[in-house]
């Protein structure tokens, strides 16, 4: 491989058998060096390859990145996606490489200079996103000790956002914003019930997983791609209780989306809040 440009010490472009332009990271690769000489194959620890679809703008930045930011942070960052497609099984999209080594940086840099920000919806991020955060609570563990510092679990929620926006096709306000949403779906439920529901039960915690994936489903623009049309007639005739929540969740979604949730989506959910009707509540 030959150098195309050089970023910094440790940093280089280079192409790949195919022509496509890579980044080539290792201790020292590009001391003394200058476009045209030879990549020293023994110091490669990293090649990284940005995605075809990357805009010109995310390609700037990442550049301007790894011209700025210590060499370490980059590999902060690989390794924590590294963990999150490793724990969560999923690709996820390679954008994150800037976000995530950009936002590390900073940081720790704030953590050096005093500067605390807590994170207002770490509650609701713990619960919503846990698989993430339980990701961002090693992640920041990782990086504690590689910087012999004390980030805490606001920082890991920070992450986990990171992560979640890089795992689903939505943007960064839309994953801060369904934590929120989920709260105030279950709060509409939960007023609309004349007895407490039992939060424990499986008819409850079956409901809280279906409206996790049915306001990702709505932020993605995704459907179910079976019709239910004799059964949303039967279930609206024979499920009023459920059918009058889910109208009051359909409406609450509207207003805060722009989107109208689908007759095949109100299924479901008329189904879930009959059952916690039925099994779910504290008599």
């Amino acid at each position: 491989m030959k150098i195309v440009k050089v970023f910094n010490n440790n940093v280089v472009s280079s192409t790949d058998e195919k022509m496509r332009e890579i980044m080539v990271l290792g201790k020292g690769i590009g001391f003394q060096k200058k476009p045209g000489d030879e990549i020293d194959e023994s110091k490669v620890e990293k090649i990284f390859r940005l995605p075809s679809d990357v805009t010109p703008e995310n390609k700037s930045h990442f550049q301007s990145l790894v011209e700025e930011i210590p060499y370490e942070y980059i590999k902060y960052a690989n390794e924590v996606v590294k963990m999150a497609t490793e724990g969560l099984g999923k690709k996820i999209n390679h954008n994150i490489y800037i976000t995530l080594t950009d936002h590390i940086y900073y940081a720790v840099e704030r953590f050096r200079q005093n500067i605390e920000i807590h994170n207002a919806m770490l509650f609701e991020i713990k619960s919503f996103y846990n698989p993430e955060f339980l990701i961002g609570l090693r992640a920041v563990d990782y990086i504690n000790k590689k910087e012999q510092i004390k980030l805490t679990e606001d920082e890991a929620a920070f992450i986990a956002l990171h992560i979640v926006n890089a795992e689903f096709d939505v943007t960064m306000n839309q994953v801060m914003s369904m934590p929120r949403m989920l709260s105030d779906i279950l709060s509409i439920v939960r007023m609309s019930f004349k007895e407490s529901i039992n939060e424990k039960s499986i008819e409850y915690e079956r409901f809280v997983v279906h409206l996790k994936y049915m306001l990702r489903r709505t932020f993605e623009g995704a459907c179910y791609s079976e019709k239910q049309d004799d059964l949303f007639t039967l279930l609206t005739k024979e499920e009023q209780p459920a059918y009058g929540i889910a109208k009051k969740i359909r409406k609450y979604m509207l207003e805060k989306t722009g989107k109208e949730i689908p007759d095949e989506e109100m299924c479901y959910l008329m189904i879930h809040l009959s059952r916690i009707h039925k099994y779910g509540l504290l008599n």
